[in-house]
């Protein structure tokens, strides 16, 4: 097997101990987020903000696409600065404390009780992002190397600890009343600055290193990327700003087109990068964070016609279908096809490390089954289809039918990583 450019990197620098713990957590949130989500289809056929919904969406957010997320961070942020991870001890740290603040929170969100439970829960997850924050500056001040994708990697990182310090004002809000407006009047501040600023900013700087390095391609094109830093980062101050300031809904479309501007430019990196491979066949993991890159798309398209509709009145079905395919669809779909590009690798170097060129070992492809992915994948994607036109049609049938698809997917991807994790080196 040919063994991408910078991949030995991706497995040497930071200790197996450290990140799988991370993917397993974040496995079982997604479990755990697709059975309440079974149970809880009938909430989606009213409006967005109820403490199901809100529960559900805390659980994609911070258990499933946060947490695997910071695990890949410990491991993928030394390759992006060519140098080491400042502090195992930090990432301990940001392990067990997002841990187990994350179940409190989203509990509390389910119960609908913002006490002492829900803050306890939000201060312990700013304590694992602060971990981490620190952990990659003081990391990225190390290094000697200049790469963009550490920008990225960093500013995202400074996002989400803004998103999650808003969270606390936002949960000791209910109770106390610190701020100007309910809880409810800065939701789409929070979600926003949390999906743009950490998830799509953090996305877009890793996918544009593993991509090109997954596909074996030479192409790489800086400038495209501080293009698509800036354009992003504009976007979301500009929001920020009309949020704050009050102004016509209208002028959201401005932001939307900044966005929208650096995802198309981003799908044109990645297709160039596509079409300069030197390895012809493309493995079914890359597939699908590539389809992942066209499904961004879906949201802004949802966004857009949301913001037109504020001019009018509020659509509640589109905003649950925006929301949900932020979380279901484009985030999902990348962890889903880099988990099994990045965590293979991982659990190789831990077990035949010290064994490679001793003998023959398996590929890192061969630790998971090829055939049961394939299948996560079918059941994912009409899973996914069908809630989206379950939430637009408020169609119960579609909804509970697409859910249990879901699930399902869940359960392959859970079984499928379980196989990773407990693979018994083999006989040389």
């Amino acid at each position: 097997m040919i063994v991408p450019s910078g991949s030995g990197n991706l497995i040497r620098n930071t200790t197996y101990k450290v990140v799988l713990p991370f993917y397993l957590y974040a496995g079982i949130a997604y479990l755990a987020a697709t059975v309440v989500l079974l149970f809880s289809t009938p909430v989606f056929t009213g409006h967005y903000f109820h403490p199901q919904i809100a529960a559900i969406t805390h659980i994609m957010a911070l258990g499933w696409g946060t947490m695997i997320i910071l695990g890949a961070g410990h491991q993928l942020v030394p390759v992006l600065i060519e140098g080491k991870l400042f502090s195992n001890t930090l990432a301990y740290l940001s392990f067990v404390t997002a841990g187990a603040g994350i179940p409190l929170l989203v509990y509390s969100f389910y119960i609908f009780n913002m006490g002492w439970l829900a803050q306890t829960g939000a201060i312990l997850i700013n304590a694992a992002v602060l971990s981490f924050l620190v952990n990659i500056w003081v990391s990225t001040a190390r290094s000697k190397a200049d790469s963009v994708h550490a920008v990225f990697v960093f500013t995202a990182t400074l996002w989400l600890f803004i998103t999650t310090l808003i969270g606390v004002f936002l949960v000791y809000n209910f109770t106390r009343n610190i701020l100007p407006e309910n809880s409810l009047y800065y939701l789409s501040l929070h979600a926003h600055i949390g999906i743009v600023g950490w998830f799509l900013l953090l996305v877009i700087g890793v996918a544009s290193r593993l991509i090109p390095m997954f596909l074996i391609s030479k192409y790489s094109h800086p400038k495209t990327l501080w293009i698509i830093y800036y354009l992003i980062n504009a976007g979301l101050l500009a929001f920020i700003i009309i949020f704050f300031y009050g102004f016509s809904p209208a002028l959201y479309l401005m932001p939307v087109a900044a966005i929208a501007a650096a995802l198309v430019l981003f799908a044109r990196y990645c297709y160039r990068a596509y079409k300069q491979r030197i390895r012809k066949q493309t493995d079914e993991q890359v597939k699908i964070s590539l389809l992942a890159v066209l499904m961004m798309l879906l949201p802004i398209l949802f966004l857009v016609v949301v913001i037109t509709l504020l001019l009018v009145a509020t659509n509640t079905r589109l905003v649950l279908a925006y929301g949900f395919s932020v979380f279901f669809g484009w985030l999902t779909a990348i962890v889903l096809g880099m988990t099994f590009k990045t965590l293979p690798f991982i659990v190789w170097n831990k077990v035949y490390h010290d064994k490679a060129g001793l003998g023959k070992t398996p590929n890192p492809k061969d630790l998971f089954s090829s055939r049961l992915f394939t299948v996560m994948g079918i059941t994912y994607l009409a899973g996914f289809g069908l809630f989206i036109a379950g939430i637009l049609l408020a169609n119960a049938l579609l909804l509970r039918t697409a859910a249990l698809l879901l699930l399902l997917t869940a359960i392959f991807y859970n079984k499928n990583v379980i196989k990773v994790l407990t693979h018994k080196p083999q006989p040389l």
